[in-house]
Order: structure tokens, then C-alpha cells, then sequence
């Protein structure tokens, strides 16, 4: 862990662990700089400051209790522009949950939109994709597994089995090395940025040619190449519409960090 003064969340998060600052090399180049900067020595780099992030998935409860408080956001009343037609399909009614949609499962069929309202009215914000990617490189016992085969594979098998018809509840794994829980075997995630990025037609190029990029805005770098199940996750996030929304694709939410100045905010 990196040594730091002492921190103050800007809005006090419940169910949160602060992640340390530190330096991720991508396997494409982010273009994000909401909360991480690249490192001009080498553009792969990407620097990232200290956050905090939700141990765990918004849950189907959690978000039933926003939309009860955030009527705009119910099934029947949010915004056709925001939503599309899949909208907490899986509840029973907007205002009740029913059996296949369980209070302690991952929310899913929300889109981005409705995803940044919630964290929002909690205080904080979706986690920028170079922020999330830095948690998910956590192993249960490494703060960077990502050269762990045995690791990669387990992932690389989840993302070739199909999403079960129930989903598992959230907790359901051991907390990685950072004490997040189901970054990766349970749902895919939002993240802030999530059309930043622009890949390759071919993942084994490195020269960025603009004849063979295509969704957002950076190339593929040079980075960690064996790490195939990162760029499939760069590639279906580029595929996403802010409005779309999966029985497998959930989201938590992060905020960042206010450093104190003399014991104050």
C-alpha cells in the first residue's frame, strides 16, 4: 500500500473502500483524465489518484429504494431519450420486485443514464474506466494479477458462459486484494467513460494506424497484450449506447477523495 496524508470522502459514501493512488498500464491508451492523467513518459501510463469505490454492486434493492424516491427514474415514467425498452423489464411492477429480481442480486437492465442519476444521488459518481480496470487487475492475494494465469483464465472462462437465468447475489466471491467484491465473474459494469476508448481491428497492433480504429477516442497501446480479457472488456464497452441496457450489465459507484488541509476539509 502507498503511505498518504489523511483523506476525507467529499460526500460520506456507506459500503465503500478507499483505493490508494498509483500508476496503471493500460492495455489500450484511456483517454479518460476525469480522475486519472496520463503519464507523458509513457503513454500507456495512466495515473491514477486516490477514490473510493462500493465494495460491492448496486443491488435491486438499493436501486428500488432510488426510484421510490426518484420517481423520474421508475420503469413506467423515466425518459424514453434515458431508457430504452429493456428498463427493469425483470421487475415485477415499477415499484416492486417480485421473483426474478431478487433485493440482494446485482441490479441489471439499467443503462448509463440511470446508473450516474443513482450515484449522483448518493453523492458520488460511476468509476472512470481506468479507475475500475485498476481495481479488477486485484487478485484475492496481488494488487496486479494480471500475469497470473491461472487468474486470467478464470475470467476468460466466465465471459464464455452464458449469464445464468438467476443471478447469483452480490458477495458471492472472495473481496480482492483491495477488499472489492465481483468485479469479475458475476455482471458486466459501467464505468464513467465508457465510450473513451477506441480499439484496434487487430489487437496485436501497436502502431494506432487510423485506418483500423473504430468506437471512441484512443488507440490500442502497447501495454499488457497477453491480457485478453481486458480488451474484451474495452471492446464491449465501445459497443455500448448510454441508453442500452442487459440482464447482464450492472454498476457501483465511486467518489473521490478531498485531501484535508490542517485537520479541515
Amino acid at each position: 500500500m502507498i503511505a498518504m496524508c489523511p483523506l476525507q470522502a467529499s460526500a460520506p459514501l456507506p459500503r465503500m473502500v478507499q483505493i490508494p493512488a498509483g500508476v496503471f498500464k493500460a492495455s489500450v491508451n484511456l483517454s479518460s483524465e476525469s480522475a486519472a492523467s496520463k503519464d507523458k513518459k509513457d503513454a500507456d501510463e495512466v495515473r491514477i489518484s486516490a477514490f473510493l469505490i462500493d465494495r460491492l454492486p448496486v443491488t435491486n434493492a438499493e436501486f428500488l429504494l432510488f426510484v421510490q424516491k426518484s420517481p423520474r427514474w421508475q420503469r413506467d415514467r423515466a425518459p424514453r431519450l434515458l431508457v430504452d425498452s429493456e428498463y427493469l423489464v425483470h421487475w415485477q411492477t415499477p415499484m416492486a420486485l417480485g421473483a426474478n429480481a431478487l433485493a440482494d442480486q446485482p441490479v441489471t437492465n439499467v443503462g448509463w443514464f440511470a446508473a450516474r442519476a443513482y450515484c449522483a444521488a448518493r453523492g458520488g459518481r460511476l468509476p472512470t474506466e481506468a479507475e475500475w480496470e485498476y481495481v479488477a487487475s486485484a487478485s484475492e492475494t496481488q494488487a496486479d494479477a494480471r500475469q497470473d494465469d491461472r487468474w486470467r483464465k478464470r475470467i476468460l472462462d466466465w465471459y464464455a458462459t452464458p449469464t445464468p437465468k438467476f443471478l447469483a447475489k452480490v458477495g458471492h466471491s472472495p473481496p480482492n486484494f483491495y477488499g472489492v467484491f465481483d468485479l469479475h465473474g458475476l455482471t458486466w459494469e459501467w464505468v464513467l467513460d465508457f465510450s473513451s476508448t477506441m480499439m484496434s481491428g487487430d489487437s496485436r497492433d501497436s502502431g494506432g494506424s487510423d485506418r483500423m480504429l473504430f468506437c471512441g477516442a484512443a488507440a490500442i497501446g502497447s501495454g499488457t497484450k497477453q491480457d485478453y480479457a481486458s480488451f474484451m472488456r474495452y471492446a464491449f464497452r465501445s459497443s455500448l449506447q448510454a441508453r442500452y441496457s442487459s440482464r447482464n450489465l450492472g454498476f457501483r459507484c465511486a467518489a473521490d477523495l478531498v485531501p484535508t488541509v490542517e485537520g479541515k476539509p
